[in-house]
């Protein structure tokens, strides 16, 4: 059991560690570790509606399993967490803050996630799980997060940038689970070339966050000068 569980949580600390230091200023913990546990809270309401869902027979294809029950319902459900806990927070007060807080409710909903998967199927899977479930969730976050800092930081495109936030990663992620869903062989040929698109894009917006922080505070220094 205790292999389980490091085996569970191991990725997510590691993904967040990397998130977190890449921050200039770097956000209170316990405001972190609170969006950790709502989101890794998130699978238990998450789980009764795909059930009842599935029950029910209301997703009865590939593509409406990985957009509707899967992608959106996931990420609208961090989507939500963030706009009620995050958005309107004094820490979040610069663009980089988004990702962090985002990517902290995606791998908290990401670790339990892993966990009950190991769980039920067996610590032989920690490997591709952390490759492609658990980072996957922590990209979906990177790209949430970041135009929930935009529009927290610019006034311009505020509501579309919100829009975003939820449907870029509901997007990707029923993508993602698409792919698994549809290519029963040599699935590793389309996925693998996904999620180093998806690295790449997530990069990149660290990076833009990251300036656009660095920005900002030379020009509130300034203004005090």
């Amino acid at each position: 059991m205790l292999a389980i569980v490091s085996a569970g949580i191991a990725p997510a600390l590691a993904l967040m560690s990397f998130i977190y230091l890449k921050d200039k200023f770097t956000e209170p913990f316990s405001l972190i570790l609170k969006t950790f546990i709502l989101g890794a809270l998130l699978v238990f309401p998450i789980m009764f509606i795909q059930y009842a869902l599935t029950i029910e027979n209301i997703s009865g294809n590939n593509f409406i399993q990985s957009f509707l029950e899967v992608g959106f319902i996931e990420e609208f459900f961090k989507w939500f967490i963030f706009m009620y806990v995050i958005y309107h927070h004094t820490e979040f007060d610069a663009h980089y803050d988004g990702i962090v807080y985002a990517v902290s409710i995606s791998l908290g909903f990401a670790t339990v996630e892993n966990f009950l998967y190991l769980l039920t199927n067996g610590i032989e899977y920690a490997f591709s799980r952390a490759l492609f479930p658990v980072s996957s969730h922590a990209l979906f976050g990177v790209i949430m997060g970041y135009h929930f800092g935009k529009a927290k930081v610019n006034s311009y495109y505020k509501k579309w940038n919100i829009a975003l936030a939820l449907f870029l990663p509901f997007i990707l992620h029923g993508s993602y689970n698409y792919i698994l869903k549809t290519i029963t062989s040599n699935w590793l040929t389309l996925l693998i070339p996904f999620m180093i698109v998806l690295w790449i894009i997530g990069l990149r917006r660290l990076k833009t966050a990251n300036q656009t922080n660095l920005e900002e505070i030379v020009q509130k220094r300034k203004l005090q000068a």
